[in-house]
């Protein structure tokens, strides 16, 4: 990780940084700091002044502290998987790496609760607790390299986030480093609806602007009896999207429902888990359905009966764990994937209700027509969190920004279906603006408000979620001289 030639520098804010955290762990050459220039969102990228690696809760508030004292901007930084730009270094910050706090602190399984650093792997945390019949719940695709501070920040999802919700439903408590360094504990031991204001519910999904989480306290699950799934395949892209809506009608409630079109078929069978799908199919519907043993072979003839009313080529149930794991193997590998079948793509992430899949699947045909840009879908059809995925060539002169362009006129679609521009991936960089879709002027401004309370000299992560300047600090001068008159 670090260069033999050691720390020779004269910057006077390396050493003092070197000296919190010990001179083995920072990195400050330009050659060393490449790799942190960018996150999963790869089109921007800008290069950090210094890395740090703190090792525990009490060298982050140092770092922190030094830095808002001598006006350094920073942030924090988990495994770097994230899709919407949250921790590119726009303003050359000191990136704070929580990747060795990486420790699986403590199991309760009488409460049903653990705590974990933020570096801790989302996947190890159920790996770990699976021989005991437990495990976590949020499953992000990337959850074998996901961190859970990382989860904690987005808001991160994933494909059983239907039945049993995203991040923010099974987070108990936090302990958080505030951006003047201060280190506070947030959480009532898992009391639901405690009394005063819901800390843990502003600083999930706040992407890292409000203060730097060093522990986390999480909800676990125990396994359920039973689970089986059933892939569908459908000759029509409208049949399988109205088989989504007639499953939840019929009052089923899957863990998962998942679905992918033909061009993200091409690539997931190219990539490295191909189970053998239709070539020539234009959808599938991956379902499951989880819970106590009884009912569940009712809910699974429910699913394959609206499945045939709509027109399904053919439909089966796993035969088995192996077979049912190659399916989600499959699925878990889709974005990934699409480096098979494209030099470069890019991921977004809308919500829409379900009700309108069709007419908004269409959309994003015609916006790929017009774009001339193939856009795959690949997405948790079960909660309307869509995926289209925007293939370009970023060799070619004027494809990257046709790519971004068809990503916005996809969120644009989302917003007018009365959706959101993002489910789990967040807003970053890469949506600032497209928030104006879903958000006033002066909705923004209270948010930016709450913000400023957390993180009044704007150093940490600053640029990121909202819009920039402009009419939003007009319309709070405005309330400010409305407070004064």
């Amino acid at each position: 990780m670090l260069r033999k030639k050691g720390l020779k520098t004269n910057d006077k804010h390396i050493k003092k940084l070197a000296a919190i955290v010990g001179p083995k762990e920072i990195l400050f050459h330009k050659e060393d700091l490449i790799s942190y220039e960018s996150d999963g969102f790869t089109i921007h990228s800008h290069m950090p002044k210094a890395v740090v690696f703190p090792k525990n809760t009490e060298e982050v508030a140092e770092v922190v502290k030094y830095c808002a004292d001598n006006d350094l901007s920073f942030l924090a930084r988990g495994a770097g998987t994230g899709l919407s730009g949250g921790a590119i270094p726009l303003n050359g910050e000191v990136i704070i790496s929580l990747v060795k706090m990486k420790r699986l602190l403590s199991v309760d399984l009488e409460n049903r609760r653990a705590v974990v650093e933020p570096g801790y792997v989302n996947l190890k945390l159920t790996n770990s607790i699976s021989d005991k019949g437990y495990y976590y719940a949020p499953d992000p695709s990337s959850q074998y390299c996901c961190t859970i501070g990382g989860n904690v920040a987005e808001n991160a999802g994933g494909a059983h986030c239907l039945k049993y919700g995203v991040t923010t439903n099974h987070i108990l408590g936090l302990e958080v480093v505030s951006p003047t360094g201060e280190i506070m504990e947030i959480g009532h031991d898992g009391i639901p609806d405690a009394p005063g204001y819901d800390l843990l519910g502003i600083l999930t999904g706040s992407e890292g602007t409000l203060g730097i989480v060093t522990k986390i306290t999480v909800r676990i699950l125990k396994n359920p009896e039973e689970k089986q799934t059933v892939l569908a395949y459908f000759d029509d892209v409208a049949d399988g999207s109205q088989a989504v809506s007639d499953i939840v009608s019929a009052g089923i409630v899957p863990a998962a429902l998942e679905m992918m079109d033909k061009i993200a078929i091409e690539g997931v069978e190219s990539a490295a888990f191909p189970v053998g799908h239709p070539k020539d199919i234009e959808a599938l519907l991956l379902i499951e359905v989880d819970g106590i043993s009884a009912g569940i072979d009712e809910q699974i003839n429910e699913i394959l009966d609206v499945c045939k009313k709509r027109n399904v080529r053919s439909v089966k149930v796993a035969q088995d764990d192996d077979e049912r794991a190659n399916w989600w193997a499959n699925r878990k590998t889709g974005f990934g994937a699409m480096g098979a079948i494209s030099p470069d793509y890019l991921v977004q992430d809308g919500v829409i209700p379900r009700s309108t899949l069709p007419e908004v699947l269409k959309r994003i045909g015609d916006i790929s027509k017009e774009s001339g840009l193939r856009i795959a879908n690949i997405f948790h059809a079960g909660d309307g969190n869509l995926h289209p995925l925007i293939l370009f060539d970023s060799r070619i002169p004027g494809q990257t920004d046709k790519a971004l362009e068809a990503g916005s006129a996809c969120l644009q679609a989302c917003a007018d279906a009365g959706g959101s521009i993002t489910g789990e991936h967040g807003v970053g960089i890469e949506k600032r603006e497209e928030m104006r879709f879903v958000f006033s002027d002066k909705e923004i401004e209270a948010q930016t408000d709450i913000r400023e309370v957390f993180n009044p000299h704007y150093l940490l992560n600053a640029g990121k979620l909202f819009p920039s300047p402009g009419r939003c600090a007009e319309v709070k001068n405005e309330l400010k001289a409305e407070a004064a008159e």
